[in-house]
């Protein structure tokens, strides 16, 4: 039985000017770049809009003829997806209560299941802000700093987001770090979020917080605000964002592998 959803938007924030891995959106995966591999999942998730917001001409050039995709041209300094977003809300003045989310320009393999399970977390909780999270089973995932770890509580909730290996299991690892003790839970952070339009508003006013700027983690400033984020398991598998060269080899071979 498909799941029950409130209707929402999906906007994607392409920054071209990518640190680790410059012009990234335009980056092509087995022919095809990323920022229209990642508006594609979107729209298969249903959403009833999806807009690419992005601060370069070439990555709108990108999407012309791309069916119902629209852009949103946005400043070119923002410091948070989701201050870009913010600007996107704005420019199409959606209602306060309008559901957004944010899928990352990097995340050309997220599963229209996925997309429905962070709108269906934030519907389920008065938490104002949503995402996603899928277990580590490898201790080379989990000693990675480019894959951000999260931190919950019993009831769902965000304790903490970081890139450093997150909870340290003391005694197991006092052994060994090759292989992750089974009876911990280790949990990789999904990069998209859900919100509603007027929070996202609110967020974006808010200042950057040192957490946020440490780590470069931008649900930090939520958190250190004293806002609850709400985190759920993927229905199905998440593979991980496009972030490094590396990672673009891996998704080349992925999908070589059979993988969609």
């Amino acid at each position: 039985m498909a799941l029950k959803i409130p209707p929402f938007v999906v906007v994607v924030p392409a920054r071209f000017g990518s640190t680790r891995l410059p012009g990234k959106p335009l980056l092509k995966i087995d022919g095809e770049s990323m920022i229209r591999r990642v508006a594609a999942r979107a729209g298969q998730a249903g959403a009833a809009q999806v807009v690419v917001a992005t601060d370069d001409d070439r990555v709108a050039h990108e999407l012309r003829g791309c069916g119902d995709i629209l852009v949103c041209m946005t400043r070119e300094d923002h410091a948070s997806g989701s201050d870009r977003i913010a600007e996107t809300a704005s420019h199409f003045g959606w209602p306060e209560d309008t559901i957004v989310v944010n899928l990352q320009g990097d995340e050309p393999f997220a599963p229209a299941a996925g997309i429905r399970a962070v709108v269906a977390a934030l519907a389920g909780d008065e938490a104002p802000m949503a995402t996603l999270a899928t277990p580590i089973t490898h201790a080379e995932e989990f000693f990675d700093p480019n894959i951000v770890k999260v931190v919950r509580a019993g009831n769902g909730r965000a304790l903490y987001f970081t890139r450093s290996p997150a909870p340290w299991a003391r005694d197991a690892f006092a052994q060994s770090r090759q292989t992750l003790p089974t009876d911990v839970p280790f949990l990789r952070h999904i990069g998209i979020y859900a919100y509603r339009a007027g929070f996202l508003r609110r967020l974006a006013a808010l200042p950057r917080t040192p957490l946020e700027r440490a780590e470069s983690l931008e649900q930090l400033r939520a958190l250190e605000h004293g806002y609850p984020i709400s985190v759920q398991l993927t229905p199905e598998p998440f593979p991980p964002g496009i972030d490094t060269a590396e990672d673009l080899v891996r998704a080349e071979r992925w999908l070589a592998s059979g993988g969609h």
